[in-house]
């Protein structure tokens, strides 16, 4: 019964009220330099699961040279002083390219139409179905 009221006690001290708000400086927290995340990483590279899929996937095993600068990477920043590590990791993750291709109407409808337009051409058309977008000019033609 002690551990049990020990437990609840704890858990009750780590239960924040809703009310209160965890203090934030604003902005993201500041860019973390974890090496067990690359140990880690390294490790599984090693693995027979990893390899196997490699194998399977691209028809060879996989080096983990990736894996090992990596390694040393992190190591390597972890002997410099933290405010040269930060700008370090800020200047890396703004030069980092985004995970999303920005594009206009014009440009998002002329990329589609060469991904899928055979798949368009090829199928039979549906009763009621659009058909294909006038061209950007065709449509300037018409409003002016």
């Amino acid at each position: 019964m002690l551990n049990r009221n020990l437990l609840d006690s704890f858990c009750a001290a780590r239960i924040m009220d809703p009310k209160e708000k965890p203090e934030t400086n604003g902005g993201p927290p500041p860019p973390r330099l974890d090496c067990i995340k690359c140990f880690d990483a390294l490790w599984f590279c090693y693995s027979p699961f990893h390899q196997m899929q490699s194998y399977y996937r691209y028809g060879e095993f996989d080096n983990c040279f990736g894996k090992w600068g990596a390694l040393v990477d992190c190591l390597t920043l972890k002997t410099k002083r933290v405010a040269e590590v930060e700008e370090i990791l800020i200047a890396r993750e703004k030069a980092k390219p985004h995970i999303w291709t920005f594009r206009t109407v014009d440009e998002a409808s002329e990329h589609w139409w060469r991904m899928y337009k055979h798949v368009v051409l090829m199928s039979p058309p549906l009763p009621g179905a659009a058909s294909p977008p006038p061209k950007s000019d065709d449509l300037r033609a018409c409003t002016v």
